[in-house]
């Protein structure tokens, strides 16, 4: 945090963005690093640690906030920063008792470590401690990755019948088929030979979607993409889906980019991102509501 701290040596009063690019040429950012979102993708990495950079040291006493979207250094920061610190992290923090109180008014454990944008301590990415919304960002994306990990699993497992039962599921989940009883009247009963079921794209029927799902144990290959072509040709049909749990070659990856028909390939990491994402076969645990400022709420006039 000393560089935010540094920023501000001047005593004058700083808007908070207008300090950003002095702090990204500081740290030597380029214009990749500069701009690259936090995961949610409301705001930069850069812009996310200033702020929480600022926060903590706000509530130290550090920094004071003349108005809102602006800082200045306080009395107590002019005597931290004529001191040089190396660093400044939460257990230098600590020895302020205001700062302790935020601590246990927030209730929820603090990041260990620094919120340190010298990436002095702290749990790391990349040699940057993470600010508590990219804490629990990520701890969102592992868990989430550990589910879809157990629902592929869950789904090789299955039988014959419940996978096409899913794949109806989650098709009229995504907003193909009509209803449940629709798409279920279709599939697996075409006769066609390589097309496992015909589900409707719209209410009226005017288009179809070619479907083909198998529990593949090994890779699928080009030989197989090229016979569902065919069984399109042969209906007529314009576009496919080819859905399998294991994964496609790379070979016949390329072969459907080169062809006339549109084949969508969804191999089992993507079915299962699929199934999450549409809560097929996925129940919510729990529910944590983040808040933030309304700023439009603090707007003067």
């Amino acid at each position: 945090m000393v560089p935010l701290l540094r920023a501000v040596a001047d005593g004058e009063t700083h808007r908070t963005s207008e300090l950003l690019p002095r702090l990204a040429d500081e740290f030597g950012l380029s214009e990749e690093e500069r701009s690259t979102l936090v995961p949610s993708g409301r705001a930069t990495v850069l812009y996310s640690r200033v702020q929480w950079a600022r926060t903590y040291m706000y509530q130290a006493g550090l920094l004071t906030s003349p108005k809102r979207g602006y800082i200045r250094l306080s009395d107590e920061g002019r005597q931290v920063i004529s001191t040089n610190p190396k660093r400044i992290d939460l257990a230098f923090l600590r020895k302020y008792p205001a700062f302790v109180d935020f601590e246990s008014r927030t209730k929820a454990p603090p990041v260990p470590g620094a919120i340190a944008l010298d990436g002095s301590s702290g749990p790391t990415i990349g040699g940057t401690a993470e600010t508590p919304d990219e804490t629990l960002e990520r701890t969102w994306r592992e868990l989430r990755t550990q589910v879809a990990v157990e629902v592929l699993e869950k789904v090789r497992s299955a039988s014959p019948r419940f996978f096409e039962e899913l794949v109806v599921r989650l098709l009229v989940a995504m907003g193909y088929g009509g209803s449940y009883a629709d798409a279920a009247s279709v599939v697996g009963k075409s006769g066609d030979e390589g097309i496992d079921g015909i589900i409707k794209e719209d209410r009226l029927g005017l288009d179809a979607l070619y479907v083909q799902a198998k529990r593949w144990q090994s890779v699928v290959g080009r030989p197989v993409i090229q016979a569902f072509a065919g069984s399109l040709e042969g209906a007529r049909a314009r576009k496919g889906v080819m859905i399998t749990t294991s994964s496609f070659t790379p070979d016949a990856k390329s072969y459907v980019n080169q062809i006339e028909k549109r084949i969508v390939l969804i191999d089992g990491p993507t079915l299962a991102e699929l199934m999450i994402e549409h809560c097929v076969g996925i129940a919510t645990d729990r529910t944590y509501v983040v808040p933030r400022i309304d700023l439009d709420f603090f707007e003067e006039g």
